[in-house]
């Protein structure tokens, strides 16, 4: 979801969003969502929970990117985007995640290369399928758990 100023009453935000896969999404403009928050409770309960969820998520992968390696990072933002796509296969760059995770791209490749000889992933051509979860969750670090079970608890969505 895009537009969390409009939930704080603003009309416009000074951050920008990037898609990473070509998606269908439902759309609304500024002013019909502005009238569901006033207007439908469940609505607005239900985005005020996903801006918990999301400052929490930020504030956590703030602290994990200062505090973790780069192999747990990186297999966190997998399992992320694992869960996120509709099945084992997404489009993520090598780019990409040197751009999130706050490396350079080499070092993405290194880890890449370890989780691919591991048999959590393969890659190429900036499309990654996760082939090993359960190894790339042992491989992340407790931010990913911790992020995943604050979702959960907060919308009821199951783990993969």
């Amino acid at each position: 979801m895009v537009g969390l100023p409009l939930l704080f009453g603003a009309d416009t935000g000074s951050v920008g969003a990037m898609v990473q896969e070509p998606v269908t999404a439902p759309r609304m403009s500024a002013a019909p969502s502005g009238r569901k928050l006033e207007g439908v409770p469940a609505f607005r309960s239900l985005m005020l929970r996903y801006a918990l969820a999301f400052n929490e998520q930020v504030a956590q992968t703030a602290a994990c990117n200062g505090r973790h390696v780069l192999d747990q990072r990186l297999a966190r933002w997998l399992l992320m985007a694992h869960d996120r796509a509709e099945g084992d296969e997404f489009t993520m760059t090598q780019d990409f995640l040197a751009m999130m995770l706050c490396v350079q791209r080499p070092g993405v490749t290194i880890a890449a290369r370890h989780f691919q000889r591991a048999g959590y992933i393969s890659y190429g051509r900036g499309r990654i399928t996760v082939t090993g979860r359960q190894g790339l969750e042992a491989a992340a670090c407790e931010c990913y758990g911790t992020v995943r079970r604050r979702f959960d608890k907060l919308f009821g969505t199951g783990s993969r």
